[in-house]
């Protein structure tokens, strides 16, 4: 399943270009900033995705990280790993939404 919002991308990058311009950029340069793999940056913008309850980044992240090699228990861990900081129920969300894309839902 594959919730992200790929139209809505295209659209703001048709009628803003050099915003999303700076803003693939600015991606670009954080991803490199750092000595994280593909896999832990992907595991880490999930967490953040969970935390904002953001299902559409979950769905994005959780995908990304299973493509840079994440096992699915290491997703689903990277969203239990957050349980006594952002709280059981959303936590249960952002795993219903993980599962979306683990298994294909």
């Amino acid at each position: 399943m594959n919730k992200v919002p790929v139209k809505q991308h295209q659209k703001m990058k048709a009628r803003h270009p050099q915003l999303m311009d700076a803003v693939d950029a600015l991606g670009v340069a954080v991803a490199k900033a750092g000595p994280l793999g593909e896999k832990e940056k992907h595991l880490v913008q999930l967490a953040a995705a969970a935390a904002i309850r953001s299902e559409g980044a979950v769905h994005s992240h959780a995908r990304r990280a299973v493509e840079a090699g994440a096992s699915a228990e290491e997703v689903r861990h990277a969203i239990l790993l957050l349980t006594s900081t952002i709280g059981f129920p959303t936590v249960m969300a952002a795993t219903s939404w993980a599962d979306d894309v683990l298994e294909g839902s």
